[in-house]
């Protein structure tokens, strides 16, 4: 059975103050690299074989704390990217509410949003799923992949692995910076879910000292 990691990057200065990151390559804060460094102390007993991450500066930081505790190199794929959200970038959301209120309205209805140059949510998922297919290909049956990735791009990439609809994607709560979703593979069953949002601060299980 293969284990697949899904990993949102640690804290930025922008998720502070609720700016819209999507692709600027906006670096780690003092608290985004800690909670990398207290992360992987977690990460490190899935045993992984294989570390990947998209390129952006945020989510490669906080994939080489794993790195340092495990000695694996680090891959990068641009296709675990952020969404692209064209003209929303830099602003708070507050902003975009303000400015752009036709497209805010869709997005908080779920739907695409139109104008604003924002990757639409079909594009993002079959990108992003594609990323964590490939990552997955990486370790032999009974493996462990850890892929640093990005909130809304996460989101959508395993709805496309795992083949959910947009409206039950809906239903899952953010994922939290430096928090992860584990999933496991089988030749009878497939991809399955086995944890969401799980963290240094989460009441959910992680794997015992070995």
């Amino acid at each position: 059975m293969t284990r697949l990691i899904v990993w949102r990057h640690g804290n930025t200065d922008w998720n502070a103050k609720h700016r819209v990151q999507g692709q600027t390559d906006v670096s780690l804060n003092e608290l985004g690299h800690q909670q990398a460094v207290e992360a992987a102390a977690l990460l490190v007993r899935f045993k992984p074989g294989a570390i990947v991450s998209s390129d952006l500066r945020r989510a490669a930081d906080t994939a080489a704390a794993l790195s340092a505790v495990t000695g694996l190199e680090v891959s990068t794929d641009e296709r675990l990217r952020e969404r692209y959200f064209g003209l929303w970038e830099g602003l708070t959301m507050t902003e975009v509410a303000e400015r752009r209120p036709d497209e805010y309205a869709r997005w908080t209805r779920g739907e695409d949003v139109i104008g604003g140059d924002v990757e639409t949510l079909d594009d993002l998922g079959k990108r992003v799923g594609s990323a964590l297919i490939d990552a997955a290909g990486l370790v032999p049956s009974g493996g462990t992949v850890v892929v640093a990735t990005h909130g809304a791009g996460a989101r959508s990439g395993l709805g496309h692995l795992l083949g959910w609809p947009r409206e039950q994607l809906r239903t899952w709560r953010a994922l939290q910076n430096c928090h992860w979703v584990e999933l496991t593979h089988d030749t009878s069953r497939g991809w399955q879910l086995a944890a969401y949002n799980v963290g240094v601060f989460s009441d959910r299980p992680v794997p015992p000292p070995v």
